[in-house]
Order: structure tokens, then sequence, then C-alpha cells
């Protein structure tokens, strides 16, 4: 069994005001106990209107929960409308932030570079990357996985220092099986996250590869959740649509129960 502690990280995408964010959190608390969360680290990453209302309860109930956000620009401050930088997250005890998310990249364009800038930068205000990697239904089929996601991993990883790669958290969206139709295995998920794991290794060393945390992000729910995290390449899951369900949620960090 792999030493590394499990992680499930909530992303609620564009989902819950910061009202809605609260009770959500407050429900999660109910259902969880003490022991579940020191087995698996749960981390909370609502929208940025709703980063500081989650801050404030956590701290105030001592919750043993981190504060991720979903996204960030790569600079300090400037003249970037409408954008958060990692100063801004760092003010607010962020621990995690999500970076290279399949939507990001097929939605707003974001490209293997500015993925990098911004796992860089999180990484340089002592805050933790989920990194995100994944191949399309296409480069599946043309049989390019391994080039595809093990080039994430190289650009996404680059320039950063080994003495920082240890802490990383990479998540694998397989997007493929993302309302396609065609479903992700569990061998399917373990045998890409054993690449990214390889991968790792080539870039910092064995050390670091088997230190670092791996995520399934395909469409995670209470449901299969047990299969993937049977997987022994697998340390977690990053969770879409069904996390927005306090119990369902709680459902997926309970999964050996």
């Amino acid at each position: 069994m792999s030493a590394r502690r499990p992680i499930i990280a909530a992303n609620w995408k564009m989902h819950k005001t910061h009202l809605e964010a609260i009770q959500a959190v407050q429900k999660l608390s109910y259902l969880l106990d003490r022991d579940d969360a020191e087995r698996v680290e749960v981390v909370v990453c609502p929208p940025f209107t709703a980063l500081r209302a989650v801050q404030t309860l956590i701290l105030s109930d001592r919750l043993p929960y981190g504060l991720g956000a979903q996204d960030v620009h790569p600079k300090e401050e400037g003249a970037f409308t409408g954008e958060v930088s990692p100063l801004m997250l760092k003010a607010l005890e962020v621990s995690y932030v999500i970076v290279g998310h399949s939507e990001r990249r097929q939605l707003f364009g974001e490209d293997d570079r500015l993925v990098n800038e911004k796992a860089r930068a999180v990484l340089a205000h002592e805050m933790t990357p989920i990194l995100c990697v994944g191949e399309t239904l296409q480069e599946r089929d043309l049989g390019n996985t391994e080039e595809r996601v093990a080039g994430q991993v190289r650009a996404g990883l680059a320039h950063v220092a080994e003495t920082d790669a240890s802490r990383l958290v990479l998540a694998y969206e397989p997007i493929w099986a993302i309302g396609t139709g065609r479903n992700a295995e569990p061998s399917d998920a373990g045998e890409v996250i054993g690449l990214i794991r390889r991968t790792v290794g080539e870039l910092f060393g064995t050390g670091v590869a088997g230190a670092v945390r791996i995520q399934y992000g395909g469409s995670v729910k209470a449901g299969n959740i047990r299969d993937f995290m049977a997987h022994p390449e697998i340390d977690g899951a990053l969770v879409g649509g069904a996390s927005l369900d306090p119990e369902e949620l709680a459902l997926i960090v309970k999964y050996r129960a």
C-alpha cells in the first residue's frame, strides 16, 4: 500500500454563491468526522467570490479542510482586468490552486507555456498547484496518449526546482471520457497515471516520483471511487459535478467505509 496520503479535491467550477458555499461546507462538516479528514486530505475549491467566506468558515470552525482556488494569473499585480493573482490567493490562506484544467485549456485557449507560468507562480508563493493533464478523444484514438500526456507533464514542470516538485499534485483528466459516452476504467486511469509518475521520475528522480500525489480527474462519483482508489498508482480524485452535493462528496471521501 502506498504511503502517500489520498487527496480528494472538490472543484465546484462556476457553481454556488458565497452563501451556498458556506451551507455546503457546513453540511460536509456534519457528514465527515475527524478520522475521515485525517485519513484523506479534503480540499474545497469554490469560485473566487466564495473563497473568503469559505476561508473564514474553515478558520472559525477549525475545519480540517484545505482551501483551493480554481485558477490564477501568473503575475502578482498589473493591468489584467478580471484576473486574480497568486499574492491575492496567498493572502486568503489558499493552499492549493488548480492549473491547466481541461476546461481552461479547451475553452480559454491556455497553452502549456501559460500553464507552466501559473504552476511556477503558485509554487513561488508557497502554495501547491494541482496540475491537470490529459488527452482528447482524437489524440487517444490516434494512439498519441503517451506523447500528449508526457509532453504536458514535461512542459508544465519546466524550470520547476526539485525541492518544489515533491509537493506537487497532478491530476489526470481523460478528456475523451468526459461527455463522450466512453468510460475510463480504473486500469485505463492507472496506466496513464503510471506514465505520469515515470515522467516525473525522469525529470526529478525516483524519490520525487514516489512522493508526488496523482489524482484521477474523470467522472468520479460515490459509485466508482472505490474501484479507482484500489489502483496503487491513484492517490485521489479531482471531483467536479459530484462534489456539488455534500452527501455525495462525503461518500467519496469515505470510499473505504
